[in-house]
């Protein structure tokens, strides 16, 4: 990725930077996005010794902090891992001010932190050991940019949120990228319509046990209606029951109604034969959530 320009945003609100690849182009928010000085460490809490640690030890520092419990300790390492350089620390530090993990949910300083990994590690391939938490932040910034967020200068952008999926989805393969870039396509979010290249996208993600495409692309394909190809309500079924045997207790709220609705409008032997195939796709030692098998 090279940039090209600086193009505003619609009406001034901040600066954006533009970013291509030989794949894709795509605009995300830059400029005065930095982590805030503020949030630095104290240059007079660190010794001689621990400034001159590398950033992977720093790393290490914050991580073996964070599995015994201390975050604490483990934000301070992080960060200054983050500040020299390290995108791994910079991606957990994104991650826990996105989930309110350790420090107070901060949605906007979490896509400060996402946008600083992918425009300082925009030279990045898809096979660079970087490579994961570019992908992550790119589609981090696909959902900030799908949704918004609240009292900053990060507004609703559903032809940008696309074209970060797209991005993340075809450089990268990053399946929760296809997964939402199939919705998008599917629904007509920031842009056309267009169900049966949401389907290609959607069965991409499934292929690599992505849950949610599973059951989406399982309804798709139950009744073929939506994506305009033939029914098959064996293969649906099969793919709504493998994910709902597969789904955290958040996604199974609506997974479950999905395949619930389609076990019940199912002959009989198609039942069978889905449940049996489904059984099959099954580890015999993955724990299986309850799934519909009544008539």
């Amino acid at each position: 990725m090279r940039a090209r320009g600086w193009p505003a945003t619609a009406g001034g609100q901040a600066v954006m930077r533009l970013l291509d690849t030989a794949l894709c182009a795509m605009v995300i928010a830059a400029a005065f996005f930095a982590v805030e000085p503020s949030r630095a460490l104290d240059p007079a809490t660190i010794s001689s010794a621990d400034s001159a640690a590398s950033p992977i030890e720093w790393f290490m520092r914050g991580f073996k902090a964070y599995q015994r419990g201390d975050k604490d300790k483990a934000i301070e390492s992080l960060r200054y891992a983050a500040e020299k350089g390290h995108p791994g620390a910079r991606w957990k530090l994104g991650r826990m001010y996105a989930d309110g993990d350790g420090v107070t949910e901060d949605d906007f300083e979490a896509f400060k932190i996402f946008e600083s990994i992918v425009r300082e590690e925009e030279d990045d391939t898809s096979g660079s050991p970087n490579a994961a938490y570019v992908s992550s932040a790119v589609v981090a910034l696909g959902d900030y940019l799908r949704k918004g967020i609240p009292g900053s200068p990060v507004r609703i952008d559903l032809t940008q949120a696309r074209q970060l999926y797209f991005h993340a989805a075809t450089f990268f393969g990053d399946s929760q990228a296809q997964f939402e870039l199939g919705r998008m396509l599917l629904n007509g979010e920031g842009g056309k319509a267009n169900p049966r290249q949401a389907a290609r996208w959607l069965k991409l993600a499934a292929e690599k046990g992505h849950v949610g495409a599973q059951a989406l692309l399982g309804y798709l394909l139950f009744d073929g209606e939506k994506i305009a190809l033939q029914a098959e309500p064996v293969r649906g079924l099969a793919l709504l029951t493998i994910a709902l045997r597969h789904a955290t207790p958040g996604e199974s709220v609506w997974i479950r109604p999905l395949q619930e609705e389609a076990f019940a409008l199912a002959s009989e032997v198609d039942r069978r034969t889905a449940l049996a195939y489904a059984d099959e796709q099954m580890k015999p030692d993955e724990p299986q959530q309850q799934v519909v098998q009544k008539n």
